[in-house]
């Protein structure tokens, strides 16, 4: 198989966190053709898609340490149509442009792409959850999203909690996050002022301040709309926020049964969607956020749990490959039995 990923940088990467490179580890050691690719390489010739593809040169014997296999890899560089591929994995921190998604329509039905390209459209910010339907708040926290300042302060007024949440809607890595607090009503329209401009265009979310929140988050792992894998992400001292990204620790975790049954819940319209490599972040039985472009975990849960899940992604995307082979297979069957019929 051919496999893509589409990155922010190669040179970016940290080995020692990266769970795309555990990915890309993975599908070379299996033998696979694995190239990287960047959105701004994305270009048409002729009315076909191509991309400035980097392909991992064959190594003689894939190193068993990722780092060691991170500072290995060599590349060599050439222009394809991204029909050669078998398999695009997109792994970029959001915000996507939507162009990219525009380039991926033309190969969409041709190459396995995780996610979906239409599941990316509905999903690819925030407003996602708004499609679960949970108007009883059972397992979505009270949120908010506008692009209006009046609109927000309204909903602070009369909101009965102390405190709340804001934080940009196309934000990720926990940049930009803030708890807002009723006896604090002097800074809320300054730091509405810098959130929402006067157009309307930026938008953010105001949300339920969740009992709890200072001890951290749940990461929780899902594939093909099943739970692989869980971790508990504590802030550092004077924190709020628990990613990674900002000084949050890794700890190890056990699901409740009520967290267990959400995943179920919300598994299949996750497949439905095309979104079949998702994390959930969720305080108690409150999802706070579906992640669906770059969500990581795996190398914390691997060293966590002993376990690697990067073998269950590789294997997710050798069956997907195979069954879409397998219906290309059977329909040129049927077309050509139809042919012989008509002649």
């Amino acid at each position: 198989m051919h496999i893509g990923f589409i990155i922010a940088n190669w040179s970016g990467i940290n080995p020692d966190k990266s769970s795309t490179l555990r990915i890309i580890q993975e599908c070379v050691r299996r033998g696979h053709t694995v190239s990287v690719l960047y959105t701004n390489n994305l270009t048409v010739r002729n009315n076909i898609v191509h991309g400035m593809l980097e392909t991992i040169d064959k190594m003689d014997k894939v190193p068993e340490s990722t780092q060691s296999f991170y500072k290995k890899v060599t590349f060599t560089r050439r222009m394809n149509p991204l029909h050669v591929f078998d398999c695009l994995m997109i792994r970029k921190d959001p915000p996507i442009n939507p162009l990219v998604l525009n380039f991926l329509d033309a190969i969409k039905d041709e190459v396995v792409i995780v996610n979906d390209v239409d599941g990316l459209r509905k999903a690819n910010n925030k407003l996602y959850t708004t499609t679960f339907h949970d108007p009883n708040n059972t397992y979505l926290p009270v949120t908010h999203v506008s692009g209006s300042k009046k609109f927000i302060n309204k909903a602070i007024n009369e909101s009965e909690k102390d405190k709340m949440i804001l934080k940009p809607l196309d934000g990720s890595g926990g940049r930009g996050v803030i708890v807002l607090e009723k006896n604090a009503r002097s800074n809320i329209n300054s730091l509405l002022d810098f959130y929402i401009d006067e157009s309307g265009d930026r938008y953010v979310i105001l949300q339920e301040y969740i009992e709890g929140a200072e001890n951290g988050d749940v990461r929780v792992l899902m594939l093909n709309g099943k739970f692989i894998g869980a971790y508990n992400r504590k802030p550092a001292e004077g924190e709020l926020r628990a990613n990674i990204q900002t000084g949050g620790t890794a700890h190890k975790y056990t699901m409740t049964p009520s967290q267990m049954r959400i995943c179920k819940k919300i598994g299949p319209k996750l497949v439905t969607d095309g979104l079949y490599f998702v994390g959930l972040d969720m305080i108690g039985d409150k999802i706070l956020e579906v992640n669906v472009l770059n969500p990581g975990g795996i190398t914390n849960i691997n060293r966590l749990e002993k376990l690697k899940l990067q073998k269950l992604v590789v294997d997710f995307l050798e069956e997907k490959v195979e069954e879409k082979t397998e219906k290309r297979v059977e329909l040129e069957y049927l077309l050509k039995k139809f042919s012989e019929l008509r002649e």
